[in-house]
């Protein structure tokens, strides 16, 4: 059975950070590139952040440039994004999808409130 599984949202200050993971269960996630999405209610899913199967290809929203930072460790089947001078703008639900050729999947989502 094929799982992503977000954790690590919450509530933080602005200007600070958190650690988003998405830990992968049931498909060849070293095979898959990985993307992390956030979606604000009424408005459309939008990409953040993308790393290649291996790691050595990354892309950002502008948004979120030099300050969000993704990663994985593919024998730990997880995918993380570092956010670091978080902003009340960053307030969203996000989701990490796995995506290939053949398939892509979806995390249930982790909701990540800015606020003082």
């Amino acid at each position: 059975q094929v799982q992503l599984v977000e954790s690590g949202g919450g509530l933080v200050q602005p200007g600070g950070s958190l650690t988003l993971s998405c830990t992968a269960s049931g498909f060849p996630f070293w095979s898959y590139a990985m993307r992390w999405y956030r979606q604000v209610p009424g408005k459309e899913r939008e990409m953040v952040a993308g790393i290649s199967s291996g790691g050595a290809s990354l892309n950002y929203a502008d948004s979120v440039k030099g300050r969000f930072t993704v990663s994985r460790d593919n024998a730990k089947n997880t995918l993380y994004l570092q956010m670091n001078s978080l902003k009340p703008e960053d307030t969203a639900v996000y989701y990490c999808q796995a995506i290939n050729l053949r398939a892509n999947y979806w995390g249930q989502g982790t909701t990540v409130t800015v606020s003082s």
